[in-house]
């Protein structure tokens, strides 16, 4: 719209928050390999864990994590985007070592696993100025990466436990996205994730 003196305003509208799509793609995505993981399911199950990671918990979770930069929320444009890469990157490796394209080392999915945990740790720690239900996510979500670290140097229980942790780790994630959901939804407190003291 044009003023009296022929200067046009530029008005940003406003976008709906990201943060419910975003925790919801790392829920299911998670929660479909942690079950692999636990071994309750059977591991050709991973075909489908590897569909939806390049779609669903990367590809979406990218933009999830872009509409977070809109929103001017650096943890959640971080968070999302960089578990986006990860779960494409996961894919890949998975998709390729299927088809016979490569072969990931032992030694490389540990240092692949072991540098999640790494990133993991200090959005830990960042998840401390957000709510207490992302905190509780980031707490199991650490502790899931250092087990399947553990478990990716050699030991079967550790990756077995981490894929347990990851089962909670997801229903806290999938907690916490219908909290953004249905309190937007419904403009009250329907689901609580109890904001942090700053």
């Amino acid at each position: 719209m044009a003023d009296n003196k022929g200067v046009y305003e530029i008005k940003e509208s406003a976008i709906a928050d990201p943060g419910p799509l975003g925790l919801a793609c790392f829920a299911l995505t998670t929660f479909c390999l942690s079950m692999v993981n636990a071994g309750l399911v059977v591991k050709e199950s991973v075909a489908v864990v590897i569909a939806v990671a390049l779609v669903y918990g990367g590809a979406t979770q990218i933009l999830a994590g872009m509409w977070e930069f809109k929103k001017n929320n650096t943890f959640g444009a971080t968070a999302f985007s960089s578990y986006g890469a990860f779960w494409i990157s996961w894919g890949l490796f998975e998709l390729f070592g299927a088809q016979k394209i490569l072969v990931i080392p032992s030694q490389g999915a540990w240092m692949f696993l072991l540098a999640w945990t790494i990133f993991t740790a200090y959005m830990w720690i960042g998840s401390f100025g957000t709510n207490k239900a992302l905190v509780a996510t980031f707490t199991l979500l650490l502790l899931a990466f250092i087990l399947l670290t553990i478990g990716a140097a050699g030991s079967p229980a550790a990756h077995t436990a981490g894929g347990y942790v990851g089962i909670l780790t997801a229903i806290v994630a999938w907690y916490t996205s219908a909290a953004g959901v249905f309190n937007n939804t419904y403009g009250r407190v329907v689901l609580p994730i109890g904001p942090c003291k700053k």
